[in-house]
């Protein structure tokens, strides 16, 4: 399966500093978002470990089945995080986001813990393929309201899992059987807060519509473009895109 696929994290409009992190470990094909929380500092580092441990632990345990090894690695960060705010006191109650893709030949693997999420674009239709692990979320699960309110609720921030908080960590992992010229957007809620699915589909189809023959900087002046607009409406938060493009 090849894969084109560029990412870039952004400080956003009103933040002091970028608690999101992004890995794109080309070698393994794997692409995580981390968006990070925690004061003192906390959220940059449980998000920048994050993606630290993920190609290390990725490269050490490749023969692991792939689902399996998501979420493995996910808990392995979970560990980790845990352990450095233990010996940090300063850290306690650090944590992340954490939203994954694993290219495994025509198979893609997900997993997340918390609100970034995970899209597809097929045949010309958005899909968001994670579901958000937050207090929202579940009214939304509970029929309370509809997706369009819930983008109103003050407590739309307000998550019900994380990564690094307990030491018993449910991650949600599946897969999917991948289509050609399928595109994949992972991002955190500075993005998908701020944009709606629509929009977000209309820019992906506005720069990316061959993607069958697209390149590795068009798909950076995607990313950068999904950027850019977040800050246009406001870019209250840090802004975290990842995109891959399935070619064959």
């Amino acid at each position: 399966m090849a894969i084109i696929s560029a990412g870039a994290s952004d400080i956003g409009r009103k933040r002091k500093t970028n608690q999101d992190s992004i890995c794109l470990d080309h070698k393994h094909q794997f692409f995580a978002v981390a968006d990070g929380m925690g004061g003192h500092n906390g959220g940059d580092i449980a998000s920048q470990l994050s993606v630290k441990i993920i190609p290390e632990y990725v490269a050490q345990n490749k023969q692991k089945p792939p689902q399996d090894l998501m979420r493995d690695v996910i808990v392995e960060i979970n560990r980790q995080i845990l352990e450095t705010a233990a010996a940090q006191p300063e850290l306690t109650g650090m944590g992340t986001t954490l939203a994954a893709i694993m290219f495994n030949g025509a198979q893609l693997i997900l997993g997340n813990v918390g609100d970034s999420r995970v899209y597809m674009v097929h045949n010309n239709a958005i899909f968001q393929m994670t579901r958000d692990h937050s207090f929202v979320q579940e009214k939304l699960n509970m029929g309370i309201y509809t997706r369009e309110d819930a983008a109103h609720d003050p407590q739309k921030n307000v998550l019900v899992r994380s990564v690094g908080i307990d030491e018993d960590i449910q991650v949600d992992v599946f897969n999917y059987r991948i289509c050609k010229n399928d595109i994949f957007l992972i991002c955190s809620d500075g993005l998908h807060g701020k944009v709606s699915d629509r929009d977000i589909l209309f820019i992906v189809q506005k720069h990316l519509s061959d993607p069958e023959n697209c390149d590795a900087s068009q798909v950076q002046e995607l990313v950068n473009e999904l950027i850019k607009q977040a800050n246009e409406n406001g870019g209250q938060d840090n802004i975290s895109v990842i995109i891959a493009v399935a070619q064959a």
